[in-house]
């Protein structure tokens, strides 16, 4: 009876220190190994040059076809970091993520329409303002 007790002791012990990480840690080490910041910054830059690109009347289909699908990619290989070790940021992030996908579908699918680049524009948009929202999240999460 003696053994068993000391097993479980020494099991119960072994568990308690496997989830000893901080959130702070936890998220300092998460942003560290999916360069986080990095890859929010060139998501920036691209959903910018997106815009820019809808904005400009001569940018034909083909233009509009290369500027978003670098967007598309870049979104769909940046959402695969999440989750992240805090819930809140994980939330804004995949709204950030699915967001900006969705102005870079649309901007896709835009050609020489108007209301689908304005369409665009708006989720490119909205898709940044997450993305902001989410760096400041980190921010406070990491300390």
């Amino acid at each position: 009876m003696m053994k068993r007790l000391l097993v479980i002791a020494v099991a119960a012990l072994a568990l308690a220190s496997c989830g000893s990480q901080s959130p702070q840690s936890a998220m300092r080490s998460w942003m560290s190994s999916s360069s986080f910041l990095e890859n929010a910054h060139q998501l920036h830059i691209d959903a910018l040059h997106s815009e820019t690109a809808l904005r400009t009347p001569a940018m034909n289909a083909l233009d509009l076809h290369t500027v978003c699908g670098v967007l598309l990619f870049e979104t769909q290989a940046v959402n695969a970091s999440l989750p992240t070790p805090d819930a809140q940021l994980t939330s804004i992030l995949a709204n950030a993520f699915n967001t900006l996908g969705d102005g870079a579908n649309e901007c896709y699918r835009a050609g020489s329409s108007p209301q689908r680049r304005h369409a665009a524009i708006g989720y490119l948009q909205r898709g940044i303002s997450y993305l902001f929202e989410g760096a400041a999240r980190a921010d406070v999460v990491q300390g």
